[in-house]
């Protein structure tokens, strides 16, 4: 029998133990009165004398991290969601019958202890058990103290231990809380209203990807989970909603990578009366502020690399980064087979039916992308890339478009939003004829919008930030999944 088996059948026999002496393992309620934090805050900076005249009780609860038995007297550190306290248990404070019980609780339980604080000899801030209650009795030991939760593999996939037994893993996504909070403060000062809109949509419009399907029973049709408000969030603005936001998520059904989940959080705006240019100022505003308010500072390191969101940023055009930043060739930018031969060189996957706008994106995307380390705006995509985005007005090829990045990732892509009608369905048809390549990754024609355009939208510029990548800028974190509490995972195998 595999240890683990063993540790777990010897907390069943002491679970079988408590029950039988009239113990109940898991009592429905416990009144806390302070959080551990809350008494470190209030007793920390006394000393042993001035603690002395402090008799009052407390109340905490919290799981078990560490215990230490010595004859009659025990040691145990307990810890809630804000922190961590050690217990002092003494045989003649409890009764010998309550001690006996207090010697079958393990590691991993959960127990509420009443009794003043004080600090030992050594200074530590201590609680002097008068009574203790058990909570929870844990069956499953945690991992072992001195090696904790290392396996990558299994601290996604047991992310409640993972958060357990490794501080700087909860310290990640209380950072995560603090930016989405943030978000929401920046645009409801604003005049931005936050809105949901659907995550099961009949047509899969916004972005060009490849989406989920499901079926509906009841209607006996398919539908798609969204791998974009916008189209929602524009209608929104046709009917006069001229501020609207929404922080959800957004499913693509592409591969795992560090960089990529199949389901992600974004941050999806609109405004009214604006252009790209705007909201390159707002997006130096918010982020810049991001940086300041939940980090204390302009300047954060990532992946060894000093960030600096002192603003303002650099802007460069799209072919100007291929030039300046790729060292791409003249003819490369002007010809589509120059841009194909080139694509192959690097082995990036053509297919037969791109167009020059689309191998020019991924030749940037291999070459120019990694290289974007500090913040940097990369302007005026080819038309062809953007099928929602409203022409230069000299120059109609190109459109007004800005992607955003940091340390080589993409963070955020922003539009001039096309509000033509006209323009919008011939676009939406091109668009379909590409499907005739089986090209997944295509925008679908929607009707609805089309409607919603016709009725007049004024003129509005969109964006959309990635709060995963974000967050992995913001806490050094290599991998999207160490910013997603519970990342997409292959099924185990047997």
């Amino acid at each position: 029998m595999e240890e683990s088996n063993v540790l777990i059948s010897q907390r069943i026999e002491k679970l079988k133990e408590l029950k039988g002496a009239g113990i109940n393992p898991y009592p429905n309620r416990y009144k806390v009165t302070d959080s551990i934090q809350e008494m470190i805050e209030k007793y920390g900076p006394l000393n042993q004398q001035e603690l002395e005249g402090q008799k009052d009780n407390h109340c905490l609860a919290g799981r078990i991290m560490s215990k230490r038995e010595h004859g009659r007297t025990s040691f145990c550190h307990i810890q809630d969601g804000s922190g961590r306290i050690q217990i002092y248990v003494r045989k003649e404070d409890l009764g010998e019958k309550q001690f006996d019980i207090f010697s079958k609780f393990d590691v991993g339980d959960f127990i509420g202890v009443k009794g003043p604080i004080f600090k030992t000899r050594t200074g530590e801030l201590t609680q002097w058990a008068n009574d203790i209650t058990l909570l929870s009795k844990s069956l499953r030991p945690l991992p072992e103290k001195w090696h904790g939760l290392k396996d990558i593999e299994i601290r996604y996939r047991q992310r409640y231990v993972d958060l357990l037994m490794n501080p700087q893993v909860k310290k990640v996504f209380l950072i995560r809380s603090r930016i989405i909070q943030t978000i929401r403060d920046f645009f409801n000062k604003r005049g931005f209203i936050e809105v949901e809109t659907p995550m099961m949509q009949p047509i899969p419009g916004g972005a060009l990807a490849r989406p989920f399907v499901t079926h509906h029973n009841a209607l006996d049709m398919d539908l798609y989970l969204r791998v974009a408000p916008e189209l929602y969030l524009k209608k929104l603005i046709v009917g006069g909603m001229e501020r609207v936001y929404e922080i959800n998520k957004n499913f693509r059904n592409e591969g795992l990578s560090r960089e990529h989940n199949p389901e992600f959080t974004m941050l999806e705006f609109y405004m009214a009366y604006a252009d790209y240019n705007d909201l390159m100022v707002l997006t130096e505003e918010l982020l810049s502020g991001l940086a300041h308010q939940t980090m204390g500072s302009l300047r954060i390191k990532f992946n060894e690399q000093e960030i600096d969101f002192t603003t303002p940023w650099l802007k460069l055009s799209f072919y100007q980064a291929l030039r300046e930043v790729g060292q791409v060739d003249p003819e490369v930018l002007q010809e589509r087979d120059a841009a194909y031969r080139f694509a192959e060189n690097l082995s990036l996957h053509v297919r037969p039916g791109d167009n020059h706008g689309q191998i020019l994106d991924k030749i940037f995307a291999e070459i120019v992308e990694p290289k974007l380390i500090q913040p940097t705006f990369i302007l005026d995509y080819p038309k062809e890339l953007s099928p929602l985005s409203k022409s230069k007005e000299d120059d109609p090829n190109l459109v007004e478009r800005f992607e955003f990045f940091i340390a080589g990732k993409e963070i955020a892509n922003a539009y001039t939003e096309l509000n033509d009608p006209l323009d919008q369905k011939e676009r939406f048809i091109t668009q379909a004829q590409s499907r005739e390549y089986e090209y997944e990754e295509c925008l679908w024609m929607d009707k609805d919008f089309i409607w919603a355009l016709e009725y007049g939208m004024p003129p509005t510029a969109g964006e959309g930030i990635g709060i995963d990548r974000l967050v992995m800028v913001f806490t050094d974190s290599p991998s999207i999944k160490d910013v997603i509490l519970f990342p997409q995972l292959k099924l185990e195998t047997p």
